[in-house]
Order: structure tokens, then C-alpha cells, then sequence
């Protein structure tokens, strides 16, 4: 990969149930405007394995795809906001990323997650053990720049407003459902201003 000296490089996360495919377009979107993008796929995508064993793998594709020391940005959606928030507060993550930017992920847990009994889904119920672990120490993050980029028409987050984060920036599309924020011209341009901030 090569690195882009003017920005930081961007890893991109995806969903549940989802590959890095999913964010190709908002990927094809940045690298036009001079980004250089990576991403990976987090594997088993359905929740079968805990989010932070996901966040140990996503520490090694960093790992692999990055020179040693090079800063990098993350930009990560829905269940992949959860996992990336392990790898920052509890991996070291926080040492090496510079801005952070959830698309319409669960911090405060989806009541959606109750339908999937797994690993993953039980870890991003309301109240869970994991996520109560990672709120109790989020001002964390304000290390970094931070920005929520969420939508008050989520049926995927429930409530909506779970999506944001009480660090950084807060952006508000209202884009109708929750797949449609990985394609929305609108939250291509909040996700690029904020990493030109």
C-alpha cells in the first residue's frame, strides 16, 4: 500500500453481516478525493465470535497493512464502531489512530440485538457488560478527534440516538434506514470533512 504523505491513511470497518464490499463506494469516494484507503473483512461477519476477538484481528490487519508507526484514520459502521471503540480503549489503538468516525454505530447498545442471541449480539444489547465496560471509560477518546455521523431514522439502532458518542463532533443525516448511511452522497461529505479537520 502506498501512503499518501499529505493525509493520513483511512482503514475502513463494516457491519454485521457485512464484508468490506459494503464500503466500497464511500472507499472509491475518499480515494478520488486523494485518501489512500484500506480496509479488511472481519470474519465470521454474524456475530458468531466476540467483538473483541473481532478487535484483535482488526490489530493485526492494521498491523499488516500500515508501516509501523504510520498514523492512520478509522472509519468504521455499525458493529464495526463497536469494534474498533475495543481496539482503541483497550489494544493500544488510541496511540496510533488519530481521528475516529462512527457511521451509525451502537455505542449505547440496539434493542435490535436481542433478536441475535450470539457472541457479537449479545455484546451490543443495552447494558451489556462489554459496552457498560466501554462507556465507563469513553472520555478516552477525546484524545482523538471524534465524530458521530448518525441518522434519527435508524430501524437497525433502536433507539437511534445509541449512535451517538458524548466525545467530539455529532452529525445528523437524516437518511432513511440504516444500510443506506454506507451510500449517501450526504454522509460521504460529513465523513470527508471530518477527515480534513
Amino acid at each position: 500500500m502506498t501512503v499518501n504523505n499529505q493525509r493520513n491513511p483511512v482503514l475502513l470497518l463494516h457491519g454485521i453481516d457485512d464484508t468490506s464490499d459494503a464500503m466500497a463506494r464511500l472507499g472509491s469516494y475518499l480515494a478520488g478525493r486523494g485518501w489512500t484507503v484500506g480496509s479488511m473483512d472481519m470474519t465470521p461477519n454474524d456475530g458468531a465470535h466476540p467483538l473483541d476477538l473481532l478487535a484483535q484481528l482488526v490489530a493485526k490487519g492494521i498491523e499488516n497493512q500500515f508501516p509501523t508507526g504510520q498514523p492512520i484514520d478509522l472509519v468504521c459502521f455499525s458493529m464495526g464502531g463497536i469494534v474498533a471503540r475495543y481496539y482503541l480503549q483497550r489494544l493500544g489503538g488510541i496511540e496510533r489512530v488519530r481521528r475516529f468516525i462512527t457511521i451509525s454505530a451502537p455505542h449505547h447498545g440496539t434493542l435490535s440485538a436481542y433478536f441475535r442471541l450470539n457472541p457479537a449480539g449479545r455484546q451490543m444489547c443495552p447494558g451489556s457488560p462489554f459496552l457498560t465496560d466501554l462507556n465507563r471509560d469513553v472520555q478516552k477518546l477525546g484524545k482523538l478527534q471524534v465524530t458521530s455521523i448518525w441518522t434519527p431514522f435508524d430501524l437497525m439502532i433502536l433507539p437511534a440516538w445509541s449512535s451517538r458518542l458524548p466525545v467530539g463532533e455529532e452529525v445528523i443525516v437524516p437518511v432513511i434506514l440504516h444500510p443506506f448511511m454506507q451510500s449517501d452522497d450526504r454522509v460521504f461529505a460529513a465523513v470527508e470533512k471530518a477527515l480534513s479537520s
